[in-house]
């Protein structure tokens, strides 16, 4: 079939959708295979400025999964040939996304965006010097429309609007988003960048404020959360592309992140997703190499030893102590989901929590890997708090209180250098595995998880046979087995091959 053929087809709106759709598949998998001029049967000059011609005449299409498609396979043409073979695309698109009509805005911004996407991928020099001047040339035109597009969002939210589904202003914050990441050599001393990123905070605790008002479930909530989400992700491809540019908003992030996810202004407007993102933003910032002072004072450089003194400053006992506790306290234990997944499908539950490669986007994973990097870089306050939480929790718990079984199953964390483990061993945790009754198991499970991680750190050969009764009597619980078969592993190796 002639690719002439296919873009007739799937440009044309009487025809069926599925054909529509089997045409704008088959050609965008041809550019790939026909459209490099090096390329066995390739399409000549002549054919494809006809074919960009046709691609661009319209964006009117009414199938969303067919116009996603063809922003697609418009970008793919648009990394092989903009702007050298295809001028006119950039202008094109601009033209289309300044329309009154907000149907073809949405098409026009979806291909813009996904073409911004492919040439911001390309790694040659000549093409990001390309991409450079053209996020340089349109920079401005995208705040105007993204912050034009932001408004009336938000006005729609305050009416309580939920009839548009075409929204705009995530496509313009994704389009944005791009040319900012990756437009920019040095995005610190562009005005108009680091006003951008200054403003993403403003408009989020604007649509923080409207989770109030808007009703959980809602299209408009759902909406809203994913706005929300996008704007996160302005924050950290940021960070993780450009560290020192991101110095000058440390201070501003910590604070922001902080504020909603471990004090009382979160109370109600947070949700799941974006305590996650706010999570991975103090994550990047705590962890981040190039915010860390050189083993040699020579080689120590002056952004490193700025944003070293922005966090030394930002973290202090206090913030320490109340985002420890509430990590422990509050982001560790077990959700009632949590729970009833563990009971009706143990193994689900085990895949779930350990997270996998998943620990950017789920709450627990991801609690536990901002508590370590925390604890890792601030031990000397931590520990002392840690240890308290601990104490207060010895002895047998209150099988009929669900929080302080699930508090002591949070508490016992990362005290390798503070902790005498056999003491505690005889003394605390075999009791705990030994009390048999079934609403234990939450407590014997993260003893087992202790264990696992002590096994072949500090145990002493004496205690081993303890140990073995031990993994006898909970062989016999097949949940537990399954929801901690990994451990258990640990369990085995260590007394296999003991280290001491």
């Amino acid at each position: 079939v002639k690719s002439e053929n296919l873009l007739s087809i799937f440009n044309n709106h009487l025809l069926d959708v599925n054909l529509r759709w089997l045409a704008v598949l088959y050609f965008k998998n041809g550019i790939d295979r026909y459209w490099r001029r090096v390329a066995p049967h390739a399409l000549s000059e002549e054919e494809k400025s006809s074919l960009r011609a046709g691609l661009i005449t319209n964006f009117n299409e009414t199938v969303n999964q067919i116009a996603t498609q063809i922003a697609v396979l418009i970008a793919k043409v648009a990394h092989l040939d903009c702007p050298r073979q295809w001028p006119e695309l950039i202008p094109i698109l601009l033209e289309c996304v300044k329309v009154q009509d907000s149907h073809q805005q949405h098409r026009a911004l979806l291909t813009f965006y996904h073409v911004t996407k492919t040439l911001a991928s390309k790694r040659l020099a000549t093409d990001r010097r390309l991409f450079q001047d053209l996020a340089s040339s349109i920079y401005s035109f995208a705040c105007s429309l993204w912050n034009h597009h932001t408004d009336t969002f938000l006005q729609q939210l305050y009416a309580g609007d939920e009839t548009n589904r075409l929204l705009l202003a995530p496509w313009s914050v994704l389009f944005l988003r791009k040319l900012t990441v990756h437009g920019f050599i040095e995005p610190h001393n562009n005005m108009e960048v680091m006003g951008f990123l200054n403003a993403v905070f403003e408009r989020l605790k604007q649509f923080l404020e409207c989770c109030w008002q808007v009703k959980p479930g809602s299209l408009c909530r759902e909406k809203l959360e994913k706005t929300i989400i996008l704007f996160t992700k302005v924050l950290l491809d940021f960070l993780e592309y450009h560290p020192w540019p991101f110095i000058p908003l440390i201070q501003r992030s910590l604070e922001f992140a902080v504020s909603y996810v471990f004090t009382e202004a979160g109370e109600g407007v947070v949700f799941e997703r974006f305590i996650v993102q706010c999570m991975n933003l103090i994550k990047m910032i705590v962890k981040n190499d190039a915010y860390k002072p050189a083993k040699n004072i020579e080689d120590n450089k002056p952004e490193s030893l700025e944003a070293h003194k922005i966090k030394t400053a930002f973290f202090t006992h206090q913030t320490l102590t109340e985002i420890g506790r509430r990590l422990v306290s509050k982001y560790f234990l077990l959700t009632e989901e949590e729970l009833t997944m563990w009971e009706e499908d143990p193994e689900s539950f085990a895949v779930e929590e350990t997270g996998g490669d998943s620990w950017n986007y789920s709450l627990r994973p991801c609690t536990e890997v901002l508590f370590l990097d925390i604890f890792h870089n601030y031990s000397q306050t931590l520990a002392p708090v840690l240890l308290e939480m601990v104490q207060n929790l010895q002895g047998p718990s209150n099988v009929e209180d669900p929080v302080q079984m699930l508090m002591k199953d949070a508490a016992a964390y990362e005290l390798f250098d503070n902790v005498d483990f056999d003491q505690w061993f005889k003394n605390q945790l075999l009791g705990e595995l030994q009390f048999s009754h079934n609403r234990y198991k939450l407590i014997r499970r993260r003893v087992i998880w202790l264990i696992g991680q002590w096994i072949s750190v500090k145990f002493k050969p004496e205690l081993r046979p303890l140990l073995y009764e031990v993994i006898l009597s909970l062989m016999q619980d097949p949940d537990l087995v399954v929801s901690e078969a990994y451990r258990m592993s640990r369990f085995l190796k260590g007394i296999v091959q003991p280290k001491h």
